[in-house]
């Protein structure tokens, strides 16, 4: 995931050479491409074990709540996107000469709220998918429109951040990216048990 990050942003940082007064007002846009498509990877992967081994009956017909099995995978994806995404922000940074004069603190939230969001909804979708014949290519199918919403709240964040903008005038994206993240997050752990009998 992080060579895929960093790859993605080499691309990009060579093609605003061009016009590199650009960079800044594409640069949040931009971030949460990467993000995107990395967290893509990373949920191909996520039940890629119990599909392989043919785990599923043995993990389904296991004493435990399959909310707590939701909960797990999520955490666990979003600790690994979360540490690529450390290893590739500081590239991205570097790459395209981006000034860091910003809050880091407000920074690592909107990191954390809007990958957690997205890694909900991508775990909610590779749960549903998992039995698919073409897993790998429904779920960035399902994944781009249903994260969408998150990835502008996320990107609108970004942006006023970087352009050093009080909290009050972009704190409803903030609490949109929030919302999402709560609401997918226990939407997944209601309804989980019920996409793994199906």
């Amino acid at each position: 995931m992080f060579i895929f990050g960093l790859s993605i942003t080499l691309i990009f940082a060579l093609a605003f050479q061009v016009a590199p007064m650009l960079i800044r007002t594409f640069a949040p846009g931009l971030l949460w491409v990467v993000i995107l498509f990395t967290s893509v990877l990373g949920l191909n992967r996520l039940f890629s074990l119990e599909r392989e081994e043919h785990a599923m009956w043995s993990w389904t017909s296991a004493p435990v709540d399959r909310g707590t099995v939701y909960i797990s995978k999520v955490i666990s994806a979003l600790f690994f996107v979360l540490m690529s995404e450390i290893l590739f922000i500081v590239p991205f940074f570097i790459f395209l000469n981006l000034p860091a004069n910003f809050s880091f603190f407000q920074f690592s939230l909107i990191l954390f709220l809007g990958t957690g969001a997205i890694v909900s909804v991508g775990c909610l979708i590779s749960g549903i998918t998992l039995q698919a014949g073409l897993r790998d290519v429904l779920i960035p199918i399902l994944l781009f429109p249903s994260a969408s919403p998150v990835a502008i709240a996320a990107t609108k964040c970004t942006e006023s951040l970087f352009d050093q903008k009080p909290m009050t005038e972009w704190n409803f994206w903030f609490l949109i990216l929030g919302s999402f993240f709560v609401i997918f997050g226990l939407f997944g752990y209601m309804v989980f048990n019920r996409i793994v009998e199906e």
